[in-house]
């Protein structure tokens, strides 16, 4: 028993958790030092989805975000989350980008790594340990929390045991669904503390409000750390707010020693900031209280909204949550955590939105099924397989022993784009998005910008950068937004929506701002109209939700599918970047590509046009 010690999780979980990861490095910088006075264990900065954010919505490198962030922040241990074999990505990485990128991390400043396997496969987390402990990390192992007919406490102790075995510093349970309720996480700990040698650490979400009593449970246990966040960026999705944790164990053998004047002035910072980018408070209602139900995390639900919104389907939200529970059981009951929350919730998302189940499947999905992710926690569906992936036989070894080294070939399609090797990583996790990221530097097209989403015309931003007004205000707003850091915004008046995106793909003759109006049903009937007049045997293919369009490659040359390419049955012909997933869209007949009608990179809307192929 002893005093109880802090993780701060405002700059990473805080806002990825409520602010769709949209806070920028100059929004942290003026209150980055008074945080670091503040005597927290540790501060989680990095890791998860703000990496890849950075480049995609933020025009920010992650890496120099981490050693500006060390630079101003010198006296707090730095904290990342380490998706294990995935890194910061979706998807298993080979054993030399997984010790490249832990190498290049601890050297721009990580002191912590929290290292977690979304299935508690430790074969996953074997290569991640090591090169962290090598690069004289602390090391922390974490054990995910979840419940299901397999996940027993039998199962949660085996793992931290197993965990302890290969060398980590510490132990974390990771309850990112804010499932653990305060007795269990009292017996828990208790557990754990009895059982292992290294110290324990406790995270949790607000999402139906057990997390507070969770803590102070784990508190009287012997827990050593908790996760919090500061309360303008709690409760909620997030974390449990700071202050509230240290009122509720002052005076006691627990106490943190955190000064409460010093927290709640960073609490007022942060609060200026909400207000100022339109972001609302963390709350609990109850559709977030459904999770003790159907388990899906808090950020996972405000994606599944607002992915449906788009799609003209947020009725069907509970349908999608009902289908989550039949998917997750349907292989193998995983924990709802990144990557497999993405991949149970897009399946259950396209198995409700297309009728049937299963209809159309991500390759996320039949990577899993594959045993590509690692080995599930129970058998998955035999039907389910066979749907999925026919006769072929799952990995059985250790997944990433499947994978060829990439960092070599990363290096050589990168080319010159890459200043140094972060910008080599970067590219090896996130081709599409780091290369246009890294394009756009070198052509000086990245506008980071004071703030995000700040406009200069008045009015208030919403959450998401959205924004009401008048469409007499579009030309004030082009103009400004040439004067700020924005490259993308979202205008709604009265029923219209408007998106407004300055730069391009760097081609010749493309306009430097795009105006983009849709929304109204007469809008969209025209739009998503076939070409006027019978054509015998050509097949439109159609966006099946909204996401981002990318063009694949064809086996043939030219290398991508174009214009004149013929393409088979189960062909790829582009993927939609949707939810966290790469969804491939295959040719159901043979053809000929006659028409390409979305851009490579670019935004596209639930049943746009995007391919006619003349059937042969």
């Amino acid at each position: 028993m002893g005093k109880l010690k802090i993780t701060d999780t405002t700059l990473r979980d805080g806002h990825q958790s409520l602010w769709a990861t949209r806070m920028r490095t100059a929004d942290m910088l003026p209150i980055i030092e008074k945080i670091d006075n503040v005597g927290y264990h540790s501060l989680e900065v990095w890791g998860g989805a703000t990496f890849d954010v950075c480049m995609r919505f933020l025009d920010e490198d992650p890496w120099e975000r981490l050693r500006t962030l060390k630079k101003h922040a010198p006296r707090t241990p730095l904290q990342m989350l380490l998706r294990a074999q995935s890194l910061v990505g979706y998807q298993l990485y080979p054993d030399d980008v997984v010790r490249s990128f832990i190498a290049r991390a601890v050297a721009n400043g990580i002191n912590i790594i929290r290292i977690f396997d979304a299935l508690n496969d430790l074969r996953n987390m074997e290569v991640p340990v090591a090169a962290a402990r090598k690069e004289g990390a602390h090391v922390q192992g974490t054990v995910v929390y979840t419940i299901s007919p397999v996940h027993t406490t039998e199962h949660f102790l085996r793992t931290a045991l197993d965990l302890e075995s290969m060398g980590v510093d510490s132990i974390c349970i990771k309850d990112m669904a804010g499932l653990l309720a305060p007795f269990e996480a009292y017996e828990l700990v208790k557990l754990f503390k009895e059982r292992l040698h290294v110290p324990v650490q406790l995270h949790s979400h607000y999402i139906g409000g057990l997390a507070v009593g969770a803590y102070l449970e784990a508190a009287r246990a012997g827990v050593d750390v908790v996760d919090t966040a500061s309360v303008p960026l709690a409760f909620g999705a997030s974390q449990p707010p700071v202050e509230t944790v240290v009122r509720a164990v002052a005076g006691t053998p627990y106490d943190t020693g955190l000064d409460l004047n010093l927290l709640f002035e960073i609490a007022r910072y942060f609060d200026d900031l909400r207000r100022e980018l339109g972001y609302e408070r963390g709350v609990t209602r109850i559709t977030d209280m459904w999770v003790f139900q159907h388990q899906v995390p808090g950020g996972m639900i405000t994606n599944l909204y607002s992915q449906l919104k788009e799609q003209k389907a947020a009725d069907r939200i509970r349908e999608v949550l009902a289908e989550i529970p039949r998917v997750r059981a349907d292989l193998g009951y995983p924990p709802l955590v990144t990557p497999t929350s993405q991949i149970v919730g897009t399946q259950a998302v396209l198995n409700v939105l297309l009728g049937q189940r299963y209809k159309m499947v991500p390759g996320e999905v039949k990577n899993y099924v594959r045993g590509l992710y690692g080995r599930p926690p129970a058998p998955i569906n035999a039907e389910v397989r066979q749907l999925i992936i026919g006769a072929e036989e799952p990995v059985q070894g250790r997944p990433a022993d499947s994978l060829a080294p990439g960092l070599e070939k990363a290096r050589q399609e990168i080319g010159d784009l890459a200043r140094n090797e972060e910008d080599v990583l970067s590219y090896a996790l996130f081709p599409q998005v780091a290369r246009k990221f890294l394009e756009d530097r070198r052509a000086g097209r990245l506008h980071p910008g004071p703030r995000a989403g700040k406009a200069k015309t008045g009015g208030k931003v919403e959450a998401g950068g959205k924004k009401k007004m008048d469409l007499k205000d579009i030309t004030q707003l082009i103009k400004s937004l040439e004067e700020t850091g924005i490259t993308e915004f979202n205008l709604e008046s009265d029923g219209v929506r408007i998106l407004i995106r300055r730069g391009g793909q760097g081609t010749v003759g493309e306009p430097a701002t795009r105006v983009q109006v849709s929304g109204t049903e007469e809008a969209r009937a025209e739009k998503e109209k076939p070409a006027p007049g019978p054509v015998p045997d050509l097949i439109e293919v159609r966006a099946p939700m909204v996401g981002t369009f990318y063009r694949a490659p064809s086996p043939d040359a030219p290398p991508f599918v174009e214009v004149g390419t013929r393409v088979k049955p189960g062909q790829t012909l582009c993927i939609i970047e949707a939810m966290k997933l790469m969804n491939e869209l295959t040719a159901e007949t043979a053809g000929q590509v006659v028409e390409i009608q979305a851009e490579n990179g670019q935004p596209v809307e639930y049943g746009q046009l995007l391919f006619r192929l003349q059937k042969e």
